[in-house]
């Protein structure tokens, strides 16, 4: 028998029951549930990950539906006890599901949902703020003031980057990728260079367009390239940044070989997933070129990094937080509720899982929709004609 499991209850009676496996930032979320007869359950176990075991104890005998996390392993095993518990509705608050085993969630029946749309400028946000962190040495600096070690101006104190008229690059244009690209175009007037398998016409539309602005102003203008691979970006940008879906083909996209092709003082951005860097060969690469350096918000093992990697001065590290904007982490609770209570009600899957605006509007009611199903064609889920 599982260990009891301690829980925060919201609207003891009502008909619906749904688990959070974590508490979510805000509170709107929790009250769109309630106000639709939800008794809300969530853990507040002093767990930064809960085990199977763990959450299999929080589904119990009855159950319509679960809020989860990134963390934790959804797989045959927990799709199976929700499913004998009558739950229907599963949902991340993440954007990605690389936990979920979505073909036994199929197997099961069980709505897989997600958090896209909400995270696009908030991630990239994070990864122009390490590419700034990395190229002026910041983390350095603020740890070599704190150790009380400065005594003067000195000319080649932390002497770092400068980002404008330098290359950016961009490996995987999508939203969030080509969000950053032009930040870092508009902002510091970089030039790009991108790799992707699908043309990002927007994008080129953007900087060409910003180019011509400066060249009418009597400056110099920004140009764009695609490449026609990606070992081009490596070689001929100064600033690169990950976007990349992690599939088998991007498992350890950026490996030995590759990181001998980058510039000895190239700047590498990981905001995307942890395996498509070979953390143990970036490692031995920032060892042997201290002039290189990378900002990481995501690992190979996470939450552990490989060793060596924290004694590194040449890498910036953070924990993950790339969504970690009040606005975004609100939504994404908001959102995942929202896909669980639109399963339990029978509503259609939403047509865009990525214009969620209407949805996030706190000023009036969601649509009668689900933001954001992955397997819903597997499913056969009815899509909203709103």
């Amino acid at each position: 028998m599982a260990k009891p499991v301690s829980i925060e209850v919201w609207n003891p009676n009502g008909k619906y029951r749904v688990v959070s496996t974590k508490s979510m930032p805000g509170t709107r979320w929790i009250n769109l549930l309630i106000q639709q007869d939800c008794r809300l359950e969530i853990c507040t176990e002093k767990k930064t990950i809960l085990s199977v075991e763990d959450i299999i104890a929080l589904i119990g005998d009855k159950c319509d539906g679960v809020i989860g996390q990134l963390t934790e392993d959804w797989g045959e095993e927990l799709f199976s006890a929700l499913s004998k518990a009558g739950g229907k509705a599963f949902s991340n608050m993440a954007v990605g599901y690389n936990n979920v085993d979505v073909n036994a969630a199929n197997k099961y029946g069980v709505a897989v949902g997600n958090t896209p749309g909400v995270l696009t400028e908030t991630t990239a946000e994070l990864a122009a703020s390490l590419t700034l962190a990395a190229a002026r040495r910041i983390v350095e600096a603020d740890e070599f003031m704190r150790a009380g070690l400065y005594d003067g101006w000195l000319p080649h104190l932390f002497v770092g980057n400068l980002l404008k008229g330098q290359t950016v690059g961009v490996i995987g244009a999508g939203r969030i990728g080509s969000a950053y690209a032009r930040m870092m175009v508009e902002g510091f007037k970089m030039n790009l260079i991108y790799f992707d398998l699908y043309q990002a016409t927007r994008l080129e539309k953007f900087v060409t367009a910003y180019g011509a602005f400066l060249k009418s102003n009597g400056e110099t203008p920004v140009t764009w390239k695609r490449a026609a691979s990606m070992d081009e970006v490596l070689q001929e940008a100064d600033i690169i940044s990950l976007h990349p879906i992690l599939d088998k083909t991007t498992y350890h996209l950026v490996n030995k070989e590759r990181l001998a092709k980058m510039k000895k003082e190239a700047i590498l951005i990981n905001c995307s997933r942890g395996p498509v860097i070979d953390e143990v060969a970036l490692v031995d690469h920032l060892r042997e070129n201290p002039m290189f350096r990378v900002g990481l918000d995501v690992f190979e093992d996470e939450p552990y990094m490989k060793p060596g990697l924290a004694e590194l001065k040449n890498a910036i590290v953070v924990p993950h937080i790339a969504s970690a904007s009040k606005w975004t982490r609100e939504g994404m609770a908001t959102l995942a509720a929202l896909n669980v209570l639109g399963k339990i009600k029978g509503y259609p899957v939403w047509f865009d899982a990525n214009r969620v605006e209407p949805f996030l509007n706190e000023n009036a009611q969601p649509p009668a929709a689900i933001p954001s199903i992955v397997n819903a064609k597997a499913l056969s889920l009815p899509v909203s004609k709103l």
